[in-house]
């Protein structure tokens, strides 16, 4: 394209890490005005009423799901059309608008290439095909610096083994890291993994970051469950702040009504553990008919873990790291996971 201000607009709707859904809702309103020329490319929403409007949300599901699925390219795994800043709209998405997303700019590219199109100054199948191709060149570039990463780590691992201390470094310098809020849950599943025989106890699949524990009918975060058996017997549930009663309270009625009976119900904090909250913990034991509840520390659970398991901690590294890549970037980012595989590297090879 010789237009390098509408370039410049693409490249940051693709390139923008913050933001995965932008190009989402673009290529779905570029494919919709290719399908339908009729349409106003501006106008993704039925509720609008005139007849020029369509469903971008229609086109976006059911096509672009499958499409960067296929190709692995670098897009929310949802519609964009349910985040906050594109719900429930029923206006023209013209450069006036305020989308009020983040960030703004990505937004007012958006709309602005949508314009270019209503306007003509722009092809929409050129701008298809800039898109597409911007979003390849982000998953080969990924891709690229991902097997970079690998490949160094694989050259270091004959340094020897980390120590229990070391280990519970790296952890903690991934927890520093932007974004982190994933990492607890990865860091406890992937100490049931590396201990699952030992502890005869295994951890059932993570549910998706996003979604609520009332709408999966989940106990937390993470269910543990008996080698052998389905039911759960320990819940865990993660915070990234201190915890509170109101979140013990939650629990309580979580519990209660899931009808499930369960052993324990852990909170793993980040953040300091308040002394009148612990107290209140302590408290219900016999009110819930026998559960324990219980707030730890993340990097206590995880040092008293890695001692009491002392020949499993390089299992456990691998462990987190499997989890840790295997996470969708809209729950632990890009760079989050090359943070950990650079750190991991820097670690083993003794810088």
């Amino acid at each position: 394209m010789k237009d390098s201000e509408i370039v410049n607009r693409v490249e940051t709707v693709c390139r923008n890490i913050q933001n995965r859904a932008g190009v989402r809702l673009l290529l779905a309103c570029l494919l919709a005005k290719i399908h339908n020329p009729q349409v106003d490319i501006r106008k993704p929403y039925t509720e609008i009423g005139d007849s020029d409007a369509y469903s971008g949300r229609t086109y976006d599901e059911a096509y672009i799901s499958a499409f960067i699925n296929k190709y692995e390219l670098p897009c929310n795994p949802t519609t964009a059309f349910l985040t906050p800043a594109l719900r429930n709209r029923n206006t023209a998405l013209t450069p006036q608008v305020d989308l009020v997303g983040r960030p703004p700019l990505v937004y007012q590219s958006i709309l602005h290439l949508l314009d270019d199109v209503y306007s003509n100054r722009v092809s929409t199948k050129k701008l298809l095909a800039e898109t597409i191709r911007q979003l390849l060149m982000v998953r080969d570039e990924r891709h690229h610096r991902m097997n970079t990463l690998l490949a160094g780590l694989r050259a270091s691992k004959g340094a020897g083994k980390l120590s229990a201390e070391a280990i519970i470094d790296l952890i903690q310098q991934h927890l520093r890291c932007k974004g982190a809020s994933r990492l607890p849950v990865l860091a406890v599943a992937a100490a049931y993994h590396a201990a699952s025989v030992r502890l005869g106890e295994r951890c059932l699949p993570l549910q998706s970051h996003t979604a609520a524990d009332e709408q999966t009918g989940s106990l937390g975060d993470l269910e543990i469950t008996l080698t052998d058996d389905d039911d759960i017997v320990t819940g865990y549930e993660m915070k990234m702040k201190r915890i509170a009663r109101e979140d013990i309270d939650r629990a309580l009625q979580k519990i209660i009504s899931s009808g499930k009976t369960i052993d324990n119900y852990i909170f793993i904090t980040t953040d300091i553990i308040d002394r009148d909250v612990e107290e209140y913990v302590r408290s219900l034991y016999e009110k819930t008919g026998g559960v324990e509840i219980v707030i730890l520390d993340c990097i206590g659970f995880l040092r008293h873990f890695l001692h009491l398991f002392h020949r499993l901690r390089m299992e456990f590294v691998e462990a987190y790291q499997i989890l840790l890549l295997a996470e969708p970037d809209s729950a632990v980012s890009q760079p989050l996971k090359e943070a950990f595989l650079a750190l991991r590297q820097a670690a083993e090879s003794g810088e």
